[in-house]
């Protein structure tokens, strides 16, 4: 745990997961793919993430109220002389804080955690419909250096 200004970052808790659920849920995107943030299968998946050692479910706390999350996944490779490198996932700030800074205070803690970790390299991956998180990873020092596929098994 760390707390920087009035804010705690720390891993998520099982009851940390309807507030995460709603803030994945706050945006055109996450309003058509979500769903009850009481589904077992949020609970499930939670407790998958949660056992894992190279997962971390991250919540930022301020005034005992969840007003961020992101997930910083850990993965081992041969590429870059079998380094590991940090995956952040699923970055979300409450609509009542951004445009606070709060979003990057969280990834450079995240940044910092990676860091701490020994990873050589951060990497994440950003919808091309959010413009204004690419100028917001652009700001942080993120390059867009690749070009990204995915396959819905949905």
């Amino acid at each position: 745990m760390q707390q920087t200004d009035r804010t705690l970052f720390r891993p998520a808790r099982k009851q940390d997961v309807p507030a995460i659920v709603a803030m994945l849920a706050d945006d055109h995107l996450g309003a058509t793919r979500e769903g009850d943030p009481d589904d077992e299968r949020y609970l499930a998946a939670f407790e998958r993430v949660d056992a894992n050692p190279y997962d971390e479910l991250i919540v930022a706390e301020q005034d005992g109220e969840v007003v961020g999350t992101m997930q910083l996944t850990y993965l081992a490779g041969l590429s870059r002389l079998g380094a590991e490198r940090c995956q952040i996932e699923a970055v979300r700030v409450a609509a009542s804080t951004r445009g606070q800074g709060l979003g990057r205070r969280m990834i450079q803690w995240g940044i910092d955690r990676a860091r701490e970790r020994g990873c050589a390299i951060v990497q994440l991956t950003s919808d091309k419909s959010r413009t204004d998180a690419h100028r917001f990873y652009d700001n942080l020092g993120f390059t867009d250096s690749h070009v990204g596929y995915k396959l819905s098994l949905s």
